[in-house]
């Protein structure tokens, strides 16, 4: 932690996560650790990443949870059954990663795109890029597309991230670009407010597409 204060240029670090709940015996240990880094002023706040409810707790026997980070979107939206509840209940920030579902809610990703897909982009691999859930997801990211002209011709990707926002208990949400052109087509999201009926749309989509 000294040296990662070091490269930072920082005496304390902000905030500080658990990646993964891995090895999952090993929780209260690790959890503890950061907690005594909190304690002595080496980070000011601690949290957890891919974490369920069961593992929260384990984790708040010991020390508050402040923060979490899990996988939410459209595509992968499990954490709103009882992770979402959860940390809203108790008041822990949540930053959503994975909002654009990997680039099938951008508007940009066709069946011929995932086929040139190299052999080792994981994504090839993921059954929510094979069919019949690849469709699924394209149809969607269409519905999106209609939605965002309703606000001024706004990307899929950036209705996307702002139904994922638009969860009471999400803070935030990280996305990442590979170059400029990449980020303007979702950086607007920031500031688009979705409308009741737009999320009645998202909403009906999904019950007839589960």
């Amino acid at each position: 932690m000294k040296a990662s204060r070091k490269r930072l240029g920082v005496d304390t670090i902000d905030l500080v996560q658990v990646h993964w709940p891995d090895p999952e015996p090993d929780i209260e240990e690790g959890w503890r650790a950061l907690a005594e880094l909190k304690d002595q002023g080496v980070v000011r706040h601690i949290g957890v990443s891919n974490f369920n409810v069961a593992q929260m707790e384990r984790a708040a026997a010991i020390a508050p949870v402040e923060t979490l980070q899990p996988e939410y979107s459209l595509v992968e939206p499990a954490a709103e059954k009882e992770i979402l509840p959860y940390a809203r209940a108790h008041r822990i920030g949540v930053i959503a990663y994975g909002p654009m579902g990997y680039g099938l809610l951008t508007g940009a990703m066709t069946p011929e795109r995932v086929a040139r897909m190299p052999s080792d982009d994981w994504r090839r691999r993921n059954d929510e890029f094979k069919e019949p859930r690849l469709s699924r997801h394209l149809a969607l990211a269409r519905l999106l597309a209609d939605i965002g002209k309703q606000h001024g011709g706004r990307p899929p990707a950036e209705v996307a991230i702002a139904w994922v926002l638009a969860n009471p208990a999400v803070t935030g949400a990280i996305v990442g670009g590979r170059s400029a052109e990449q980020v303007e087509g979702f950086v607007g999201a920031m500031t688009l407010r979705l409308a009741p009926e737009d999320l009645e749309r998202i909403q009906t989509f999904r019950a007839e597409h589960p």
